[in-house]
């Protein structure tokens, strides 16, 4: 729910466009959607506190409103930053610029999740150079090189504020951890991570990718080696579906390089197997292979946002053009009148079972909004 009392940034229009998601809309409408999606973005709040993360040793963690620092906000930067980036839009830049002013000032506990938001201070400090950005982006990326806990095999546990998650692999950590330990190596001529960033790569799809299906499952365990309720979760999927053309963007590999195939052929099978089980509506189900479970539209952005940006590179045949724009109409058809994306799952842990998928419920979330944004912006640079 959002802060009714929030003044916009920008003026909310009633567009005849909105009211038939049936169709495309121009580039001024979907800029008209983008300002909605963000207005939304920053003023979220959970009024009830029904969403609030509370911590063993009493700290709560509010991942739903805009103020905090997890990884929730820093898909929400990114989603932003990407928009900005594209558009030079200076209300999307003012946001960023603001959420770090006031964060940075406060600091925060390194883990996977909240390590999320160093991919765009990495951009943002590749585009003005402030080096009064150098010591975080440094001891960041050195604490995900040398101390971030790791699983046998040498993969990144994947360590949260709320649980250590002993030698568990979660595809959520590439989006995370992984991408921005990519972009910092780069910025700062650290090739050690960006090969530390390609090996993690390699030993996620070792563990997570399903061999029969091409899909991802959320996680491994090494304490007792198993993919835990072997969930084929939609907007875990989705990360690998966003992570593999972002990073193959980064380190620009040759197009014979092993690696840059190899990453190629795993996105093949995911977006082949992903373009059959899409619902007729053009979004797809929170278990992605249950028909009876709902319908998520986080998921489906980050997937339209991923095959999308892989066609337009080349990784992908433009077969899957298809699949990406129904998934495109889906968005626009769940986008409100006061731009909040609908169908969104809320933060989603390990599930032991197949039901705590299927009983996560739905609210707004910046990544939700963000995910939207990526869609609609990679939309725009794809037919714009």
């Amino acid at each position: 729910m959002t802060d009714v009392h929030a003044q916009p940034v920008w003026p909310v229009k009633h567009s005849a466009l909105l009211r038939a998601p049936e169709r495309f809309i121009d580039r001024a409408g979907i800029r008209e959607l983008v300002c909605r999606l963000t207005e939304n973005l920053v003023n979220i709040t959970d009024e009830t506190g029904e969403f609030l993360l509370r911590l063993d040793d009493g700290r709560v963690i509010d991942t739903k409103g805009w103020a905090g620092w997890e990884w929730t906000h820093g898909i929400g930067l990114y989603g932003i930053w990407q928009y900005y980036d594209q558009t030079a839009d200076r209300r999307m830049r003012d946001i960023v610029d603001s959420w770090f002013a006031a964060r940075l000032a406060e600091g925060t506990t390194k883990n996977v999740n909240t390590m999320a938001p160093f991919l765009t201070l990495a951009s943002l400090y590749e585009k003005e150079g402030d080096c009064t950005l150098l010591p975080w982006l440094d001891s960041w990326a050195e604490w995900a090189m040398r101390e971030m806990p790791r699983t046998p095999h040498g993969g990144m546990q994947h360590l949260t504020l709320a649980e250590e998650n002993h030698h568990q692999l979660w595809d959520d950590t590439l989006m995370m951890t992984v991408l921005p330990l990519t972009k910092i190596g780069l910025l700062l001529d650290r090739p050690q991570y960006v090969r530390e960033a390609t090996f993690q790569f390699l030993t996620h799809v070792a563990y997570l990718m399903d061999r029969e299906t091409g899909l991802w499952f959320h996680g491994w365990t090494f304490d007792g080696q198993h993919n835990f309720a072997r969930a084929r979760w939609a907007r875990g999927n989705s990360w690998l579906t966003m992570v593999i053309p972002d990073f193959l963007e980064l380190v620009d590999l040759p197009a014979d390089d092993p690696t840059r195939r190899f990453l190629l052929e795993v996105l093949d099978a995911q977006v082949s197997a992903l373009a059959e089980l899409q619902d007729e509506s053009g979004l797809w189900h929170t278990l992605l292979d249950d028909p009876e479970s709902y319908l998520e539209a986080s998921a489906t952005a980050g997937i339209a946002y991923g095959v999308l940006k892989a066609v337009r590179k080349g990784y992908l045949d433009r077969r899957y053009t298809a699949t990406a724009e129904r998934a495109v109409r889906a968005i626009i058809a769940n986008i409100s009148a006061d731009g909040e994306l609908q169908q969104v799952s809320f933060g989603t842990g390990m599930g032991s079972d197949l039901d705590f998928y299927r009983n996560i419920p739905c609210t707004s979330m910046p990544y939700g909004q963000a995910m939207a944004i990526l869609c609609l912006a990679e939309y725009l640079r794809t037919y714009y």
